[in-house]
């Protein structure tokens, strides 16, 4: 027979055993855990790469919008230049040599013929020659200095105008200072306008939507908000806040015109960009620096853009209110609809009760506390309408009897 110290070694072997195995079935469940923790880590980290790439691939469509509309029109100013400047400066040409002929003219008759005797009748018709010739120069674009030479103010097919130009026609502006007068020239702006408006559009809604959801959600990480949010809704007081933010916008705008152009008032360049950014494009004002060409049609672009967001968020306000009607127009609708048929025939004040309960639309537990307003004032117009109902039919209306008596005479 074993010993007792026997039996306790065995005792001792086999606990020792079981615990060692217990151990090691504890060692493997930590390593699983790990891996798991370790896969999952990884995959969240998998995943905020890939949210970052989804970050990055949407500002590169949005960038790579506006940037492809800016080498559209790039282009476009550079064909425009190639096509229409040489009939440009034939025409300049043109007027200049009229000018100069009738100028002479006009001096040699003057030195030529001081014995005539109706020298003041020729006079003025040299005069009035000289002046027509003077005022077509001036209206084609020559300034009347004769010192030197009737010189061009400023090129108006130069490359910053003519990129200047295709972006007026890209964005319907068409202020109407420059147009294309030959026949390339017109036949390309067709094609132009046929192709870059509608890719316009797209660029202008796009980065419309943009601005409109960071006013979104600059409104929403508003710290305070003001009160008066609370009766107009908070689509239409992020369409305030765009509205006003154009406001600051066109005033800076009218701000850098001030120090561009010497002739301008403030006003004058408020007035130019809030007529430019609404697309009316009257013509009567027009920047004449060609330095600051390129950065006034970004400011074009841009701004029309906010325009955009102003549009998007009335648009969303409109919808938000559709979608509160349809959702109050079905079964209340129904509900007023059954209650003017029945008028005056005696409807029940407990099946009427009845139909307007049912007929109440059912909110969705999720918006509960979002339309806690809209429920209770639908149950106070439903009361209102009930309580009538029945003043109504408690108050019996007065009978008006009129006998009517027939006689032989």
């Amino acid at each position: 027979m074993p010993t007792k110290a026997a039996r306790s070694a065995a005792d001792y072997d086999s606990q020792d055993e079981a615990n060692t195995e217990l151990l090691e079935k504890l060692k493997h469940l930590d390593r699983r855990v790990e891996a798991v923790e370790s896969g999952g880590g990884g995959l969240c980290s998998r995943s905020a790469a890939c949210w970052q790439s989804l970050k990055w691939k949407s500002a590169l469509n949005h960038i790579g919008l506006l940037v492809s509309l800016s080498i559209y029109c790039g282009v476009g100013g550079l064909i425009f230049r190639h096509l229409e400047r040489p009939a440009e400066v034939e025409r300049l040409t043109q007027l200049k040599d009229v000018v100069k002929s009738q100028r002479e003219r006009f001096m040699s008759t003057i030195l030529n013929n001081t014995e005539v005797n109706n020298l003041n009748e020729l006079l003025s018709f040299e005069l009035a020659k000289y002046e027509a010739a003077v005022q077509e120069a001036a209206e084609g674009g020559l300034l009347i200095v004769a010192d030197k030479d009737f010189p061009e103010p400023y090129e108006r097919w130069s490359i910053l105008q003519a990129v200047f130009f295709s972006s007026t026609v890209l964005t319907t502006i068409g202020y109407g200072n420059i147009v294309p007068v030959t026949i390339s020239g017109r036949v390309f702006c067709i094609c132009f306008a046929l192709i870059g408006i509608p890719f316009t559009l797209t660029v202008i809604a796009d980065w419309g939507r943009l601005f409109a959801s960071a006013v979104s959600v600059f409104g929403k990480h508003m710290p305070t908000k003001p009160k008066f949010t609370n009766f107009i809704g908070k689509t239409w007081f992020y369409a305030i806040l765009a509205v006003g933010f154009l406001g600051v916008y066109l005033a800076a705008g009218a701000g850098l015109l001030l120090l561009w152009e010497d002739d301008w008032t403030f006003f004058d360049g408020f007035y130019f960009c809030f007529i430019t950014m609404t697309t009316i494009g009257f013509g009567d004002l027009v920047p004449k620096k060609p330095n600051y060409m390129l950065l006034c049609t970004l400011y074009i672009l841009i701004g029309l853009a906010l325009t955009s967001t102003i549009i998007e968020l009335v648009r969303r306000q409109y919808a938000t209110s559709w979608a509160k009607l349809q959702e109050l127009s079905g079964p209340m609708a129904e509900t007023l609809r059954r209650l003017g048929e029945t008028a005056g025939t005696g409807l029940d004040y407990a099946t009427l009760q009845k139909v307007l309960t049912v007929s109440m639309p059912k909110w969705s537990s999720n918006k509960k506390n979002e339309h806690n307003s809209d429920i209770a004032a639908l149950e106070a117009i439903t009361n209102a309408i009930l309580k009538e109902v029945k003043e109504a039919q408690n108050s019996k209306p007065k009978v008006l009897q009129i006998v009517i008596y027939e006689s032989s005479v």
